[in-house]
């Protein structure tokens, strides 16, 4: 596996293709949208300078990673000769099974086609082409250059042949490979999700104001981040799909999304992207 295609030039997108560009991997980064792949380019240019600058990565290894990375807006040409296709796009089922069905005709018969959904089937997404033998997913975390977690999801009819492999490229990227199995929310998802809406919850009810909640979990929990700050960053629209996509999979009065969750994403209120979610950005 030398040759890889990620599809979207997003945050997700653009952090992959950084990680596979610094690991010495050709990368070719598609997006419809060629100002986003403009951005996109220039993001990753700055935070391979953040790495220089921490002395994690040479000058010399910043301008090779560079040289390795070829953006397009044209999907046939991205991914005409990828040994591995990484979808990054938004987290949307018709979105992806569209974008899996393209890939399929697109791709070499040999790739592999990774999705970096944080809670679709995997099983789903391969339905849709006619190598979900083939089709894993490969869930990077938020941001990818930093963090060290790839949640790896077998699909139902996932190769064992294909999770070593994905497995072992993981490593690769000096990164630390966790094997899911295919149900709603995977691992991560499905035990962040709940405690973040729980979060919502409490502020909805008055319980506490959105500092005071999140600075009991920081210092309470020893984590690094609290789960209201943590959803902004995320962005509260997807933690909104990602509880529906639980709520609907499990059949769970425990996953519905909180009310003021839904009310704040149908006013805008998204978090950082947005300028305001929880906190004003």
């Amino acid at each position: 596996m030398q040759k890889i295609a990620v599809i979207g030039a997003g945050t997700m997108g653009n952090g992959i293709a950084h990680v596979f560009a610094q690991y010495g991997f050709t990368v070719s980064l598609v997006d419809i949208d060629r100002s986003l792949l403009d951005k996109a380019l220039q993001q990753i240019g700055k935070n391979l300078d953040r790495q220089v600058g921490k002395a994690v990565i040479t000058e010399e290894q910043k301008k090779k990673a560079l040289s390795l990375l070829t953006p397009f807006t044209d999907m046939a040409a991205g991914v005409a000769e990828a040994d591995l296709v990484v979808e990054a796009a938004t987290e949307n089922t018709a979105i992806k099974l569209k974008i899996f069905s393209q890939l399929d005709e697109l791709a070499p018969a040999g790739a592999i086609l990774a999705s970096n959904t944080s809670s679709i089937s995997i099983t789903r997404i391969a339905a849709a082409t006619r190598r979900p033998e083939k089709v894993i997913g490969m869930h990077f975390m938020n941001p990818v250059p930093v963090m060290k977690l790839v949640e790896i999801i077998n699909g139902y009819a996932t190769a064992k042949a294909v999770t070593d492999t994905i497995a072992a490229l993981t490593l690769k990227l000096g990164k630390t490979p966790c094997v899911a199995a295919d149900y709603p929310g995977f691992i991560a998802n499905r035990i962040l999700m709940p405690m973040i809406n729980e979060a919502i919850c409490s502020l909805y009810e008055n319980v506490a104001d959105a500092p005071t909640i999140d600075t009991v979990m920081k210092l309470g929990m020893a984590h690094p981040m609290g789960p209201l700050q943590l959803a902004d960053f995320i962005g509260l629209d997807v933690c909104l799909s990602i509880l529906k996509v639980l709520h609907e999979g499990f059949g769970q009065p425990k996953y519905a999304p909180c009310p003021l969750l839904v009310n704040m994403v149908t006013a805008g209120k998204l978090g950082v992207k947005s300028g305001e979610g929880f906190y004003r950005y």
